[in-house]
């Protein structure tokens, strides 16, 4: 079913590329949108499964993205690897808001075909933000999947479980507003 790994890695100071014995490493500047961008030029199937380093599915998935529509885009149900009761409100929180705007963002996952991402203009080149613009042009064309992305809780557990989701909400509110990434990213951390 899989058929490439690609990783982007924009300098990593980890392990990260000792463990990409199957995959396609790709060197990128940092800056999110941009490094999604070096890995998807370099990609050569028909969909494409975005996910951040931090990241990882649930078993299912497999099923889930068997069942893929070429003309839809489709995102995992966030969990938080946190035993917190606080990591289990705020995946509730952004349950609502996917359920209500529609709008994951990228530690969610994205499944998408090359041939969609084409015809909504490819992924923007964005350090910041580049998940939200993404999903915006999507309009209509976006699903829930029935599988999990389990992704870090550090920087929650780092910022604390009230003011990281506070300082995303500004961030968002000021990316809406109008603000460049570029200076979003000084708040965002």
């Amino acid at each position: 079913m899989i058929r490439e790994i690609i990783i982007v890695d924009g300098g990593s100071a980890d392990d990260t590329l000792q463990l990409t014995e199957a995959a396609i490493v790709v060197n990128a500047p940092a800056g999110r949108g941009g490094q999604l961008r070096a890995g998807i030029a370099v990609a050569s199937g028909d969909f494409l499964l975005l996910l951040h380093a931090d990241t990882r599915l649930g078993a299912n998935w497999p099923e889930a993205v068997a069942a893929a529509n070429p003309d839809m885009a489709g995102y995992f149900r966030l969990r938080l690897n946190s035993p917190r009761r606080l990591a289990r409100m705020i995946e509730r929180v952004v349950a609502l808001r996917c359920w209500i705007l529609t709008l994951p963002y990228g530690d969610q996952g994205l499944l998408i075909s090359q041939a969609l991402l084409t015809q909504i203009g490819g992924m923007p080149d964005l350090p910041l933000m580049e998940d939200v613009a993404l999903v915006r042009r999507l309009k209509g064309r976006l699903r829930p999947l029935p599988a999990d992305a389990t992704t870090s809780a550090e920087k929650y557990e780092r910022d604390g479980w009230l003011r990281r989701p506070l300082r995303n909400l500004l961030c968002l509110a000021l990316y809406f507003a109008g603000f460049p990434p570029e200076k979003i990213g000084k708040i965002y951390g």
